[in-house]
């Protein structure tokens, strides 16, 4: 357990950052490079694994309910010096991210179908996008528990190992994919189906070897059998503080299926060009979402301690890093799109596409960052509210007037993208106005006798 209530504060954030960020550019490389094996499949794969890859965003806002309620417990109950209760903590989320993951998987495999039908712009895309699913869905499936412990070890200030096994299980899939999705050698030819199942794969034996290392090197935190018995408070909190950061998630799944929907009468190269912006985007966001999983256990770990001037400091020195870090990667991409389009397509409709929605939403990179560094503070804090009403604000901001543009004659996709770059930038002004209130609220400190440690009035 390292202790984050001593020492330079910006130097946690940078330290943790960096190794976050090796996390993520380890597991862009993998979506990168997947994309790059499927690209040459056709244009029609790439849509599908697009399709199918919106799961995604409701594993990440399950995983992030389970995540950020995991992280803010365990690094409050470690600023006040109480292992007993962070060891509590982590078992009941490693039980519940095993419930959750079978629940989700039952439902999963019962929409698959009408969910790939629905949205793929023809059938070739859906009957590729089902394939997929196949395999990759249990791979999400198996994400459950690796953000749990993965949580907790980052909620104690401890990231190499988490690090590692997430570089190791990224260079796996990079060996398998292309064996699987061509069929070299003696492995059969899958094709789309090759690719996830080289994620599952990968990811279920990142899953073993992290279990391995609580069991045999991990002393602070330990699976203890009689803990994994549901604690309805230690649950009721957990959710308290990550069901409305998960739904920020959600909200933002929902955008993209509006998004999906709209460009669907453009054909499957809008659908490509969509999903490698996006992805690309993904990529560039690296670092500003490395920078946030490191604000939440700073700012935990010295709001759970009492420390009010180490917590502004965090948040102050979060938010210039960001904003600095984001305005360079903006640049690149408004200046430069084509480029990084280009390295995952030859097709000239599907470079367009994606260079002219690269080049827009370069114009909310700062905002987005401000608004990732913002809410992981809220997190942090351990009240995740304001972050989901500023995200609800935004969606309905967008989602209306995009929904009626794309109505209207001579109806341009630019005119989406423009609309969701005013949007983000709303989100941050009013995450910003929020925070300051909560800081206000929150960094009093008065009556240390009612301060119960994972009680709601101690976050």
């Amino acid at each position: 357990m390292k202790d984050l209530t001593q020492g330079s504060v910006t130097r946690h954030l940078l330290h943790m950052s960096a190794f976050m960020a090796v996390s993520m550019m380890a597991q862009t490389l993998y979506l990168l490079a997947d994309l790059y094996w499927v690209g040459h499949l056709g244009k029609e794969a790439i849509a599908a694994v697009g399709v199918a890859g919106n799961l995604t965003m409701i594993v990440l806002a399950l995983t992030q309910m389970l995540g950020v309620g995991t992280t803010t417990l365990i690094s409050h109950a470690a600023g006040q010096k109480d292992q007993p209760r962070a060891e509590l903590v982590f078992n009941q989320s490693f039980v519940m991210s095993i419930l959750v993951a079978l629940v989700l998987g039952i439902f999963g495999f019962l929409l698959r179908n009408p969910y790939c039908d629905s949205l793929s712009a023809d059938p070739l895309t859906a009957a590729l996008a089902k394939s997929y699913l196949l395999w990759f869905l249990p791979g999400l499936l198996l994400q459950f528990p690796l953000v749990s412990l993965g949580s907790a070890l980052r909620a104690t200030g401890i990231i190499k190992p988490a690090v590692g096994l997430q570089v190791l299980s990224v260079l796996l899939n990079i060996v398998l994919a292309p064996f699987l999705i061509f069929g070299i050698g003696p492995w059969p030819k899958l094709g789309v189906t090759g690719a996830a199942l080289a994620t599952f794969i990968s990811i279920l034996i990142a899953d073993v070897l992290m279990v391995i290392y609580f069991e045999k090197k991990y002393r602070y935190l330990r699976f203890r059998f009689p803990l994994f018995r549901p604690q309805t408070k230690i649950w009721s909190r957990m959710l308290s503080i990550g069901v409305p950061a998960g739904t920020e998630f959600v909200l933002l799944f929902v955008y993209i299926l509006i998004v999906y929907a709209i460009i669907r009468g453009f054909g499957p190269a809008a659908q490509a060009g969509f999903g490698i912006g996006a992805r690309v985007m993904q990529a560039l966001f690296l670092p500003v979402v490395a920078l946030s999983f490191a604000v939440a256990p700073v700012v935990g770990q010295n709001f759970g301690g009492r420390h009010a001037d180490r917590v502004r400091h965090s948040v102050y020195s979060a938010i210039g890093i960001a904003g600095v870090m984001m305005l360079v990667l903006a640049l690149l991409a408004h200046f430069a799109p084509a480029p990084l389009i280009r390295a995952f397509s030859k097709d000239p409709r599907v470079i367009l596409f994606g260079s002219d929605y690269l080049r827009i939403v370069a114009f909310n990179f700062v905002a987005a960052g401000i608004v990732f560094t913002s809410s992981s503070v809220f997190q942090g804090i351990g009240n995740t509210w304001p972050p989901l009403l500023s995200s609800m604000t935004r969606l309905f901001l967008f989602a209306l007037p995009a929904i009626l543009l794309s109505r209207t004659p001579g109806f341009e996709i630019k005119e989406v993208w423009y609309l969701s770059v005013a949007s983000q930038i709303l989100q941050m002004c009013i995450n910003l106005l929020l925070l300051r209130r909560e800081l206000r609220k929150k960094l009093r400190f008065e009556g240390r006798e009612n301060f119960i440690p994972g009680s709601a009035t101690a976050s």
